[in-house]
Protein backbone atom coordinates (compact mmCIF):
# COMPACT_ATOMS: atom_id res chain seq x y z
CA UNK A 1 0.00 0.00 0.00
CA UNK A 2 1.34 3.53 -1.02
CA UNK A 3 0.34 6.92 0.37
CA UNK A 4 0.40 9.96 -0.36
CA UNK A 5 0.46 12.92 2.36
CA UNK A 6 0.37 16.50 1.11
CA UNK A 7 -1.82 19.56 2.72
CA UNK A 8 -2.28 23.11 2.71
CA UNK A 9 -3.19 23.81 -0.80
CA UNK A 10 -5.02 27.12 -0.25
CA UNK A 11 -6.14 26.63 -3.45
CA UNK A 12 -6.97 30.85 -4.22
CA UNK A 13 -4.83 32.59 -2.37
CA UNK A 14 -4.01 36.08 -3.34
CA UNK A 15 0.17 36.82 -2.78
CA UNK A 16 0.56 40.31 -2.58
CA UNK A 17 -2.45 40.56 -4.93
CA UNK A 18 -0.86 37.83 -7.21
CA UNK A 19 -2.75 34.69 -8.43
CA UNK A 20 -1.06 31.24 -7.62
CA UNK A 21 -3.32 29.75 -10.04
CA UNK A 22 -0.65 28.87 -12.26
CA UNK A 23 1.51 27.49 -9.76
CA UNK A 24 -1.52 24.89 -8.45
CA UNK A 25 -1.87 24.06 -11.54
CA UNK A 26 1.25 22.90 -12.33
CA UNK A 27 1.55 21.77 -8.68
CA UNK A 28 -1.33 19.50 -9.03
CA UNK A 29 -0.40 18.24 -12.24
CA UNK A 30 2.99 16.99 -11.19
CA UNK A 31 0.97 15.69 -8.40
CA UNK A 32 -1.13 13.71 -11.22
CA UNK A 33 2.08 12.55 -12.87
CA UNK A 34 3.96 11.30 -9.30
CA UNK A 35 0.92 8.89 -8.46
CA UNK A 36 1.23 7.08 -11.55
CA UNK A 37 4.70 6.97 -11.76
CA UNK A 38 5.11 6.10 -7.93
CA UNK A 39 1.87 3.54 -8.75
CA UNK A 40 0.05 5.65 -5.41
CA UNK A 41 -2.96 3.71 -4.03
CA UNK A 42 -4.45 6.80 -2.14
CA UNK A 43 -3.36 10.39 -1.53
CA UNK A 44 -4.47 12.45 1.41
CA UNK A 45 -5.01 15.99 2.11
CA UNK A 46 -4.79 16.65 5.63
CA UNK A 47 -6.64 19.83 5.79
CA UNK A 48 -7.05 23.60 4.29
CA UNK A 49 -7.59 22.66 0.56
CA UNK A 50 -8.61 26.37 -0.22
CA UNK A 51 -7.21 29.27 1.19
CA UNK A 52 -11.00 30.73 2.49
CA UNK A 53 -14.19 29.53 2.95
CA UNK A 54 -15.64 31.21 -0.23
CA UNK A 55 -13.13 30.42 -2.99
CA UNK A 56 -13.12 32.12 -6.57
CA UNK A 57 -14.59 29.45 -8.66
CA UNK A 58 -11.62 28.65 -10.89
CA UNK A 59 -10.04 27.45 -7.19
CA UNK A 60 -13.32 25.10 -6.88
CA UNK A 61 -12.62 23.87 -10.55
CA UNK A 62 -9.20 23.12 -10.66
CA UNK A 63 -10.06 21.14 -7.42
CA UNK A 64 -12.82 18.84 -9.11
CA UNK A 65 -11.04 18.64 -11.82
CA UNK A 66 -8.17 17.11 -10.01
CA UNK A 67 -10.61 14.29 -7.76
CA UNK A 68 -11.94 13.27 -11.69
CA UNK A 69 -8.25 13.03 -13.09
CA UNK A 70 -6.98 11.31 -10.10
CA UNK A 71 -10.18 8.77 -10.08
CA UNK A 72 -9.32 8.45 -13.87
CA UNK A 73 -6.19 6.75 -12.53
CA UNK A 74 -7.60 3.97 -9.97
CA UNK A 75 -6.43 6.30 -7.05
CA UNK A 76 -8.40 6.65 -3.83
CA UNK A 77 -8.34 10.45 -1.91
CA UNK A 78 -9.14 11.19 1.37
CA UNK A 79 -10.10 15.03 2.12
CA UNK A 80 -10.01 16.60 5.44
CA UNK A 81 -11.17 20.21 6.40
CA UNK A 82 -8.98 22.68 7.75
CA UNK A 83 -9.45 25.71 9.62
CA UNK A 84 -9.10 27.68 6.22
CA UNK A 85 -11.70 25.64 4.63
CA UNK A 86 -15.54 26.12 5.00
CA UNK A 87 -17.35 22.78 5.91
CA UNK A 88 -20.92 23.30 4.09
CA UNK A 89 -18.65 23.87 1.00
CA UNK A 90 -16.35 20.52 1.52
CA UNK A 91 -20.09 18.74 2.49
CA UNK A 92 -21.85 19.89 -0.27
CA UNK A 93 -19.72 17.96 -2.98
CA UNK A 94 -19.24 14.99 -0.13
CA UNK A 95 -21.87 12.51 -1.85
CA UNK A 96 -20.93 13.36 -5.04
CA UNK A 97 -17.03 12.85 -4.91
CA UNK A 98 -18.28 9.37 -2.86
CA UNK A 99 -18.87 8.67 -6.33
CA UNK A 100 -15.37 9.27 -7.36
CA UNK A 101 -13.56 6.81 -4.61
CA UNK A 102 -13.36 10.22 -2.87
CA UNK A 103 -13.60 10.41 1.34
CA UNK A 104 -14.43 14.17 2.60
CA UNK A 105 -14.40 14.62 6.28
CA UNK A 106 -15.01 18.25 6.44
CA UNK A 107 -15.47 18.34 10.36
CA UNK A 108 -15.42 16.25 13.50
CA UNK A 109 -18.68 14.47 14.91
CA UNK A 110 -20.60 12.18 17.05
CA UNK A 111 -20.41 9.32 13.84
CA UNK A 112 -16.71 7.73 15.07
CA UNK A 113 -17.28 4.72 12.88
CA UNK A 114 -17.91 7.93 9.89
CA UNK A 115 -14.30 8.78 10.04
CA UNK A 116 -13.05 5.39 10.57
CA UNK A 117 -12.29 4.89 6.45
CA UNK A 118 -10.71 1.88 5.18
CA UNK A 119 -8.98 2.73 1.97
CA UNK A 120 -8.66 0.01 -0.54
CA UNK A 121 -5.48 -0.32 -2.66
CA UNK A 122 -5.32 -0.70 -6.69
CA UNK A 123 -6.70 -4.38 -6.26
CA UNK A 124 -9.39 -3.16 -4.68
CA UNK A 125 -8.30 -4.82 -1.21
CA UNK A 126 -8.48 -3.06 2.17
CA UNK A 127 -4.51 -1.42 2.40
CA UNK A 128 -5.08 1.17 5.28
CA UNK A 129 -7.30 2.16 8.09
CA UNK A 130 -7.42 5.73 9.01
CA UNK A 131 -8.40 7.68 12.09
CA UNK A 132 -9.70 10.54 9.71
CA UNK A 133 -9.32 13.65 12.26
CA UNK A 134 -10.18 17.09 10.14
CA UNK A 135 -9.16 20.37 11.58
CA UNK A 136 -10.78 20.00 15.52
CA UNK A 137 -13.52 23.10 16.43
CA UNK A 138 -13.66 23.35 20.04
CA UNK A 139 -17.37 23.39 19.59
CA UNK A 140 -16.92 20.18 18.28
CA UNK A 141 -16.00 18.08 21.30
CA UNK A 142 -16.29 20.28 24.14
CA UNK A 143 -18.81 22.56 26.00
CA UNK A 144 -18.21 25.37 27.63
CA UNK A 145 -19.07 25.31 31.40
CA UNK A 146 -20.27 28.76 33.45
CA UNK A 147 -16.70 30.20 35.48
CA UNK A 148 -14.34 28.47 33.51
CA UNK A 149 -11.21 30.34 33.70
CA UNK A 150 -8.93 30.30 30.44
CA UNK A 151 -6.46 27.63 31.64
CA UNK A 152 -9.51 25.28 32.32
CA UNK A 153 -10.82 25.58 28.73
CA UNK A 154 -7.24 25.13 27.95
CA UNK A 155 -7.46 21.92 29.31
CA UNK A 156 -11.14 20.45 29.18
CA UNK A 157 -9.87 21.07 25.13
CA UNK A 158 -6.74 19.13 25.24
CA UNK A 159 -8.53 16.36 27.05
CA UNK A 160 -11.46 16.07 24.71
CA UNK A 161 -9.22 15.77 21.74
CA UNK A 162 -6.99 13.10 22.67
CA UNK A 163 -10.50 11.62 23.88
CA UNK A 164 -11.45 11.62 20.33
CA UNK A 165 -8.23 9.88 18.96
CA UNK A 166 -8.45 7.43 21.36
CA UNK A 167 -12.21 6.97 20.48
CA UNK A 168 -11.26 6.65 16.46
CA UNK A 169 -7.98 4.76 17.19
CA UNK A 170 -10.42 1.86 19.31
CA UNK A 171 -12.47 1.59 16.69
CA UNK A 172 -9.56 1.16 13.60
CA UNK A 173 -8.33 -1.44 15.63
CA UNK A 174 -11.80 -3.21 16.09
CA UNK A 175 -11.91 -3.16 12.33
CA UNK A 176 -8.47 -3.92 11.70
CA UNK A 177 -9.16 -7.24 14.24
CA UNK A 178 -11.99 -8.16 11.08
CA UNK A 179 -9.99 -7.45 8.49
CA UNK A 180 -7.34 -9.54 9.73
CA UNK A 181 -9.05 -12.60 10.77
CA UNK A 182 -10.84 -12.31 6.87
CA UNK A 183 -7.39 -11.49 5.18
CA UNK A 184 -4.49 -12.86 7.10
CA UNK A 185 -2.96 -9.42 6.84
CA UNK A 186 -2.16 -6.37 9.45
CA UNK A 187 -3.89 -3.45 7.85
CA UNK A 188 -1.53 -0.70 9.06
CA UNK A 189 -3.90 2.51 10.70
CA UNK A 190 -2.90 5.71 9.97
CA UNK A 191 -3.91 9.44 11.78
CA UNK A 192 -4.24 12.82 10.29
CA UNK A 193 -4.65 15.74 11.88
CA UNK A 194 -4.95 19.65 11.26
CA UNK A 195 -3.62 21.56 14.44
CA UNK A 196 -0.07 23.06 15.83
CA UNK A 197 2.19 19.93 17.40
CA UNK A 198 3.84 21.13 20.57
CA UNK A 199 7.70 22.22 19.41
CA UNK A 200 6.96 22.77 15.32
CA UNK A 201 8.57 25.99 13.45
CA UNK A 202 5.74 27.76 11.80
CA UNK A 203 5.88 30.20 9.13
CA UNK A 204 4.29 33.76 8.95
CA UNK A 205 1.37 32.12 6.65
CA UNK A 206 0.28 30.23 9.39
CA UNK A 207 -2.90 31.47 11.74
CA UNK A 208 -3.29 30.94 15.06
CA UNK A 209 -5.99 28.02 15.29
CA UNK A 210 -6.95 27.91 19.02
CA UNK A 211 -5.89 31.78 20.04
CA UNK A 212 -7.22 31.71 23.99
CA UNK A 213 -7.50 28.30 24.44
CA UNK A 214 -5.28 25.55 23.20
CA UNK A 215 -2.24 26.79 21.43
CA UNK A 216 -0.68 23.21 20.67
CA UNK A 217 -1.11 19.76 21.26
CA UNK A 218 1.08 16.86 22.41
CA UNK A 219 2.09 15.02 20.33
CA UNK A 220 2.75 12.54 22.96
CA UNK A 221 -1.45 12.51 23.31
CA UNK A 222 -1.31 11.04 19.99
CA UNK A 223 -2.34 7.55 19.46
CA UNK A 224 -0.12 4.37 18.52
CA UNK A 225 -0.54 4.58 14.98
CA UNK A 226 1.95 3.70 11.78
CA UNK A 227 1.96 7.10 10.74
CA UNK A 228 0.27 10.39 11.39
CA UNK A 229 -0.28 12.55 8.25
CA UNK A 230 -0.49 15.89 9.40
CA UNK A 231 -1.44 19.72 8.43
CA UNK A 232 -1.44 23.38 9.21
CA UNK A 233 2.27 23.91 9.37
CA UNK A 234 3.73 25.14 6.57
CA UNK A 235 7.27 24.01 7.21
CA UNK A 236 8.02 19.94 6.46
CA UNK A 237 8.86 18.51 9.46
CA UNK A 238 9.15 15.70 12.05
CA UNK A 239 7.33 16.26 15.06
CA UNK A 240 8.55 14.83 18.51
CA UNK A 241 12.22 13.19 16.82
CA UNK A 242 9.46 10.38 14.96
CA UNK A 243 9.79 9.68 11.55
CA UNK A 244 6.04 8.92 11.61
CA UNK A 245 4.45 11.98 12.97
CA UNK A 246 5.00 14.51 9.96
CA UNK A 247 3.97 17.46 8.48
CA UNK A 248 4.80 17.55 4.81
CA UNK A 249 4.23 21.65 4.63
CA UNK A 250 2.56 23.15 1.87
CA UNK A 251 3.31 22.53 -2.02
CA UNK A 252 4.33 26.35 -2.77
CA UNK A 253 5.44 28.86 -0.46
CA UNK A 254 2.98 30.84 0.96
CA UNK A 255 4.92 33.41 2.66
CA UNK A 256 8.81 34.70 2.12
CA UNK A 257 9.67 33.60 5.24
CA UNK A 258 9.12 29.86 3.17
CA UNK A 259 11.22 30.55 1.01
CA UNK A 260 14.74 29.34 0.99
CA UNK A 261 17.71 29.73 -1.58
CA UNK A 262 16.80 29.92 -5.55
CA UNK A 263 15.98 26.35 -5.40
CA UNK A 264 18.01 22.96 -6.68
CA UNK A 265 18.76 21.91 -10.19
CA UNK A 266 18.05 18.33 -11.01
CA UNK A 267 17.85 16.88 -14.37
CA UNK A 268 16.90 20.64 -15.89
CA UNK A 269 14.10 21.09 -12.99
CA UNK A 270 14.96 23.13 -10.59
CA UNK A 271 13.14 22.00 -7.19
CA UNK A 272 12.39 23.82 -3.94
CA UNK A 273 12.15 22.79 -0.54
CA UNK A 274 8.72 21.79 -0.61
CA UNK A 275 7.49 18.18 -0.48
CA UNK A 276 5.12 15.45 -0.23
CA UNK A 277 5.72 12.25 1.75
CA UNK A 278 5.13 9.06 0.35
CA UNK A 279 4.40 5.95 2.64
CA UNK A 280 5.08 2.48 1.60
CA UNK A 281 3.53 -0.41 3.54
CA UNK A 282 4.66 -3.48 3.08
CA UNK A 283 4.25 -6.86 4.53
CA UNK A 284 7.50 -6.72 7.02
CA UNK A 285 8.15 -3.02 6.39
CA UNK A 286 7.13 1.09 6.21
CA UNK A 287 9.24 3.10 4.14
CA UNK A 288 8.81 7.02 4.52
CA UNK A 289 10.18 9.03 1.66
CA UNK A 290 9.88 12.86 1.36
CA UNK A 291 9.56 13.93 -2.60
CA UNK A 292 10.58 17.37 -3.64
CA UNK A 293 8.32 19.94 -5.59
CA UNK A 294 9.39 21.65 -8.79
CA UNK A 295 9.45 25.06 -8.38
CA UNK A 296 6.76 26.98 -10.17
CA UNK A 297 7.34 30.76 -9.41
CA UNK A 298 10.91 31.64 -8.56
CA UNK A 299 11.30 33.46 -5.83
CA UNK A 300 13.41 34.81 -3.17
CA UNK A 301 14.30 37.43 -0.18
CA UNK A 302 17.48 39.66 -0.47
CA UNK A 303 18.64 42.24 2.45
CA UNK A 304 21.55 44.23 3.08
CA UNK A 305 22.05 47.95 2.26
CA UNK A 306 21.83 49.50 -1.29
CA UNK A 307 25.41 48.67 -2.16
CA UNK A 308 24.64 45.18 -1.33
CA UNK A 309 21.05 44.56 -3.05
CA UNK A 310 22.56 45.85 -6.31
CA UNK A 311 25.01 43.64 -6.48
CA UNK A 312 22.58 40.62 -5.14
CA UNK A 313 20.23 42.31 -7.97
CA UNK A 314 22.71 40.71 -10.51
CA UNK A 315 21.78 37.26 -10.33
CA UNK A 316 18.74 37.81 -11.68
CA UNK A 317 20.40 39.82 -15.35
CA UNK A 318 19.72 36.68 -17.57
CA UNK A 319 16.96 34.74 -15.65
CA UNK A 320 14.20 33.51 -18.12
CA UNK A 321 11.24 33.96 -15.71
CA UNK A 322 9.69 36.38 -13.83
CA UNK A 323 11.18 36.25 -10.34
CA UNK A 324 9.40 37.67 -7.17
CA UNK A 325 11.24 39.33 -4.69
CA UNK A 326 11.13 40.25 -1.38
CA UNK A 327 13.96 43.24 -0.60
CA UNK A 328 14.67 43.81 2.84
CA UNK A 329 17.04 46.92 3.38
CA UNK A 330 19.20 47.75 6.30
CA UNK A 331 21.60 50.56 7.16
CA UNK A 332 19.90 52.42 4.47
CA UNK A 333 16.35 52.05 5.80
CA UNK A 334 16.26 56.15 6.97
CA UNK A 335 15.55 57.14 3.43
CA UNK A 336 12.17 58.62 2.33
CA UNK A 337 13.08 57.95 -1.04
CA UNK A 338 12.99 54.20 -0.61
CA UNK A 339 11.11 53.01 -2.82
CA UNK A 340 12.14 55.07 -6.11
CA UNK A 341 15.31 53.82 -5.01
CA UNK A 342 14.74 50.35 -5.43
CA UNK A 343 12.66 50.79 -8.48
CA UNK A 344 15.51 52.40 -10.26
CA UNK A 345 17.98 49.56 -9.02
CA UNK A 346 15.52 46.53 -10.43
CA UNK A 347 14.72 48.03 -13.43
CA UNK A 348 16.80 45.92 -16.28
CA UNK A 349 15.96 43.08 -14.34
CA UNK A 350 13.40 40.31 -14.99
CA UNK A 351 11.92 40.84 -11.29
CA UNK A 352 9.06 42.29 -9.77
CA UNK A 353 8.95 43.66 -6.10
CA UNK A 354 6.06 42.29 -4.24
CA UNK A 355 7.11 43.30 -0.56
CA UNK A 356 9.77 46.02 0.35
CA UNK A 357 10.80 45.94 4.38
CA UNK A 358 13.03 48.45 6.42
CA UNK A 359 14.80 46.69 8.95
CA UNK A 360 15.25 49.35 11.05
CA UNK A 361 18.47 49.80 13.32
CA UNK A 362 16.06 52.24 15.53
CA UNK A 363 14.29 48.22 16.21
CA UNK A 364 16.92 46.60 17.90
CA UNK A 365 17.84 49.64 19.77
CA UNK A 366 14.68 50.27 21.14
CA UNK A 367 14.17 46.74 22.02
CA UNK A 368 17.66 46.50 23.83
CA UNK A 369 16.46 49.46 26.02
CA UNK A 370 13.31 48.17 26.43
CA UNK A 371 14.12 44.95 28.20
CA UNK A 372 16.68 46.54 30.48
CA UNK A 373 13.55 48.33 31.75
CA UNK A 374 10.87 46.98 33.93
CA UNK A 375 6.81 48.12 33.45
CA UNK A 376 6.85 49.33 36.32
CA UNK A 377 9.13 52.16 35.42
CA UNK A 378 6.90 53.06 32.38
CA UNK A 379 3.62 54.76 31.86
CA UNK A 380 1.04 52.91 29.31
CA UNK A 381 2.00 56.41 27.18
CA UNK A 382 5.63 55.17 27.18
CA UNK A 383 4.86 51.59 26.14
CA UNK A 384 2.64 53.29 23.39
CA UNK A 385 5.37 55.76 22.26
CA UNK A 386 7.88 52.91 22.19
CA UNK A 387 6.06 50.50 20.10
CA UNK A 388 5.19 53.30 17.64
CA UNK A 389 9.34 53.86 17.46
CA UNK A 390 9.32 50.53 15.63
CA UNK A 391 7.02 51.84 12.78
CA UNK A 392 7.37 54.10 9.71
CA UNK A 393 5.34 57.11 8.83
CA UNK A 394 6.07 58.81 5.39
CA UNK A 395 3.73 61.16 4.06
CA UNK A 396 1.45 63.57 5.78
CA UNK A 397 -1.72 61.07 5.58
CA UNK A 398 0.09 58.92 7.18
CA UNK A 399 2.05 61.30 9.84
CA UNK A 400 -2.15 62.38 10.57
CA UNK A 401 -2.93 59.23 11.64
CA UNK A 402 -0.09 58.69 14.07
CA UNK A 403 -1.79 61.67 15.35
CA UNK A 404 -4.77 60.37 15.26
CA UNK A 405 -3.37 57.46 17.43
CA UNK A 406 -1.44 59.34 19.79
CA UNK A 407 -5.01 61.27 20.88
CA UNK A 408 -6.63 58.14 20.34
CA UNK A 409 -4.71 56.26 23.22
CA UNK A 410 -4.18 59.23 25.48
CA UNK A 411 -7.82 59.87 25.27
CA UNK A 412 -8.25 55.74 26.22
CA UNK A 413 -5.99 56.20 29.04
CA UNK A 414 -7.54 59.68 30.94
CA UNK A 415 -10.94 57.66 30.60
CA UNK A 416 -9.69 54.19 31.81
CA UNK A 417 -7.40 56.26 35.16
CA UNK A 418 -11.09 58.59 35.72
CA UNK A 419 -13.05 55.07 36.08
CA UNK A 420 -10.17 54.22 38.56
CA UNK A 421 -10.59 57.54 40.67
CA UNK A 422 -14.40 57.18 40.72
CA UNK A 423 -13.80 54.23 42.25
Amino acid sequence: MKILHTSDWHLGQNFFTKSRKKEHQGFLQWLLDQVQKQSIDAVIIAGDVFDTGSPPSYAREIYNQFVVDLNRLGCALLVLGGNHDSVSMLNESKALLACLNTHVVANTHEGVEDQVITINDRNGEAGAIVCAVPFVRPRDVVQSMAGESSLDKKYALGEAIQAHYESLYQCAQRRQADLQAQTQRKIPIIGTGHLTAVGVTASESVRDIYIGTLEAFDASAFPPVDYMALGHIHRPQIVAKSESIRYCGSPIPLSFDEVKGNGQQEGGVVYSNKQVVIVEFTEHEKRIQPLSIPLFQPMSVIKGSLESIENQLLQFKDTQQTTWLCIQVEIDDYLSDLQPRIQALTDGYNVEVLQLRRLRSARSQALSQTSNETLSELSPFDVFEKRLQLEVFEGDASIARKDHMVKQFKKIVDDVENMGEAK
